[in-house]
């Protein structure tokens, strides 16, 4: 548990310098030819998984995410729309580069927190940047009443923890993709077929094909041995579609579960019997920063 404390802290340091010193790349800001690439993704998130944008300066970012039941449960269930699961998050940009987000489950009843630094800006001009890099970093606690339990739960096994690098680009207005090597421990598993410390990989990817509206998908892959049986990989596909200071996104997935270290590492559901999940993310952002008064 120290050595991911440490690295959580280690992460935060990381952020420190774009509050008090120029980065490297700001070394370069006054080349007039020089552009930042935005809008790689329309949102912090592309459907579960972490996006490379972070929120703007001065920008709330609240997120209203829905998960129904299983449509293989037929037309008993509604197919899924009788079951529900609900995650609230905000996200706050403290700079351009700089994000800093909580959120609340009703998976476990979670409540997380997490970092989102973008190191590394893919820009456009004479001192090009050919990439995006962005760390983040989310810690989780399960709040769940555990009755009558034959073993002893403390705080400390109730904590959660992943870090992340998000690697990618912006090939043209149309494409967008990313790669997102992960970490995500665990203080506490159920059996020892889990490994505390699960290592993971995942793929995002962003095509618009109209104006507000763009095509999703996302992967992430656990390599063998280090989940029980019955855990799958998480695989996501859905819509970006835009009006104003709204951004609606559609998916179906086969993980209901909104919190990093759960659709990573405890899907059970399987695309091919069917264990698809409808969702949507509802995002609504506010300008926190009040306007300048104009000189006297």
């Amino acid at each position: 548990m120290k050595l991911f404390c440490l690295s959580f802290i280690a992460l935060h340091l990381i952020c420190i310098p774009e509050l008090n010193a120029q980065d490297l790349l700001n070394e370069i800001e006054g080349d007039d030819e020089l552009q930042h690439v935005r809008a790689s993704f329309k949102n912090p998130k592309v459907i579960n998984a972490q996006s490379l944008e972070t929120t703007h300066a001065g920008v709330l970012d609240f997120r209203i995410s829905h998960r129904f039941g299983r449509l293989n449960g037929g037309l008993y269930e509604l197919f899924g729309l009788d079951q529900a699961s609900l995650r609230l998050s905000f996200d706050y940009g403290i700079t351009d580069r700089f994000q800093i987000g909580v959120g609340r489950s009703t998976y476990e009843k979670t409540y997380d927190g997490h970092l989102k630094y973008r190191l590394l800006w893919q820009t456009e001009g004479s001192n090009k940047m050919p990439l995006s890099l962005v760390l983040f970093s989310t810690m989780s606690v399960n709040t769940l009443r555990f009755p009558n339990l034959t073993y002893e739960r403390t705080f400390v096994t109730r904590l959660n923890y992943v870090h992340q690098m998000i690697i990618g680009r912006k090939f043209n207005t149309a494409l967008s993709a990313e790669i997102l090597p992960t970490i995500v421990h665990r203080n506490f598993v159920l059996t020892s077929a889990e490994k505390n410390t699960v290592y993971a990989i995942g793929g995002a990817a962003r095509y618009k094909f109209v104006q507000r509206v763009a095509f999703n998908a996302e992967y992430f892959y656990v390599p063998e041995g280090q989940l029980a049986p019955g855990f799958t990989n998480s695989l996501s596909l859905g819509f970006d579609i835009e009006t104003g200071g709204h951004v609606f996104q559609l998916h179906f997935t086969n993980s209901p579960i909104m919190i990093d270290k759960g659709f990573i590492t405890e899907t059970t559901g399987k695309w091919s019997k069917g264990d698809i999940h409808f969702g949507f993310n509802i995002s609504r952002v506010f300008t926190m920063k009040q306007p300048k008064k104009p000189k006297e």
